[in-house]
Order: structure tokens, then sequence, then C-alpha cells
């Protein structure tokens, strides 16, 4: 009997960096020890004065791209705490919205933290946009670094993630399916 190698195990990470000004996304493709980058952009959204206008479209591009590229998993960077707090809930809103696109097609998702996804790409917790920017082109090989840093901050969640190992999002699943899986007598008329 001839055995054939395995083959390595193939992942797509969707990294977004959450914004209500500008949304960052960022693609990644895993296989095996290789990472390359698939897409990344950003949704302009300063055009649209209606906060809820600014959560649709969110809304669509995101599950414009899960439809596009079916990724695995979600990689979200967690609002920061800053002062403005009205700022701040406009921001959760955001990231709510981007998450639930991920749910409403059986996506897991993880946060993480700015400083988290900082220390995993350049070491430093701290690191400039910037830096975090030049680590990534030097890491994926990106010939052309993206204009704007919300694309690649959103590509650096994605790379953190899979820096991760992505243990979070199979131990820590918190897609609506495995939910529902995991806890059978939470639905209604059960």
């Amino acid at each position: 009997m001839i055995s054939t190698p395995a083959l390595p195990p193939q992942k797509l990470i969707l990294g977004i960096d959450p914004g209500t000004q500008e949304m960052g996304y960022g693609l990644i493709e895993v296989k095996g020890s290789k990472v390359l980058v698939i897409q990344y952009g950003v949704i302009h959204l300063k055009s649209y004065s209606n906060h809820a206008i600014k959560l649709k479209k969110i809304f669509d591009r995101m599950i414009q791209l899960i439809d596009e590229y079916l990724p695995d998993e979600l990689a979200i960077e967690s609002p920061f705490y800053g002062t403005n707090v009205q700022s701040m809930l406009k921001l959760g809103r955001a990231q709510g919205v981007a998450i639930a696109a991920a749910l409403s097609r059986d996506i897991p998702y993880v946060e993480y933290a700015p400083k988290k996804v900082k220390q995993s790409v350049t070491g430093n917790g701290n690191a400039s946009k910037e830096q975090v920017a030049s680590m990534l082109v030097q890491i994926l090989k990106i010939e052309t670094a993206p204009k704007l840093y919300d694309a690649t901050d959103a590509l650096a969640v994605a790379l953190c993630h899979h820096y991760q190992k992505g243990n979070n999002a199979k131990s820590g699943s918190k897609s609506w399916k495995s939910f529902l899986t995991d806890n059978p007598d939470r639905m209604l008329g059960k």
C-alpha cells in the first residue's frame, strides 16, 4: 500500500480593524508554515453622516467579503478604552456588526487587544502603526505597502490570530452553530 504525504493544514483568516470612519480588512491564507496575503483594503465610511448607514455598509461589505472568500475564522481587534464614551460606543457597534456578519455565516471569531496584536507582529505592544506596517511588509513579503494603516492593522490582526495557532477560535468557538450544538437545552421548543 502506497501512502500519500499528508497535506499541510490550510486556513483562511479574515482580520478586521474596526472603525466608523474607515474599517480595515485583511485576508491571509495559511498553508502549513506559509502565510500568503490574499486580499486587503479599507471600507471608506467618512462620507456617510448617518451612523446607521455606516453600520449597514459595514455589514454589507463584510457579507460580500465572507461570501467571496469563505474565510474559516474571523479575527477582530477589540475596541480600546478611550475618554470619549460616544466614540467608543460607535466603535463597539461597528465591531458588533462585523462580528454579526461572521456569525450569520457560522464563522467563529476571536477578539484581540490592540497591544496583543502589536506585540505579536513587532515584539512591542506599544509599536506605532508605521512600525506594524513595516514589519508586515517584511513578514508577509508585500511588494507595495498598503497606503492606509487600517488595512495593515487588519492584516496584523489576522497574523496575530495565526501566531496564536487559532487556539482561541477552536477551543472557545463563538459561532451560533457550535453554541447550539454545545447547549441543546437552550433552544426554544426543546
